[in-house]
């Protein structure tokens, strides 16, 4: 949906209230676009799972090496 600037400011709270998942609402002042409003996602992440990356690494080769840089902060 889209309306100007003055439009907005007179009924700013009921566009904003009619705003569903995937609409959008552009202010334009002129023809011109100058902001676009999008309704906060009302679903939350899923919590992460302790293993769910099991597996999707693969070590070739055990390298120790590189942690020699790193002795002093490891003791």
């Amino acid at each position: 949906m889209t309306v100007t600037l003055e439009e907005a400011q007179q009924s700013l709270p009921t566009l904003i209230a009619g705003l569903k998942p995937g609409d959008e609402l552009i202010i334009t002042q002129g023809a011109k676009p100058v902001a676009q409003v999008l309704p906060v996602s009302q679903t939350t992440p899923e919590p992460r799972k302790p293993g769910s990356a099991k597996s999707m690494l693969t070590i070739l080769a055990e390298d120790d090496e590189h942690l020699e840089d790193f002795r002093e902060y490891m003791e």
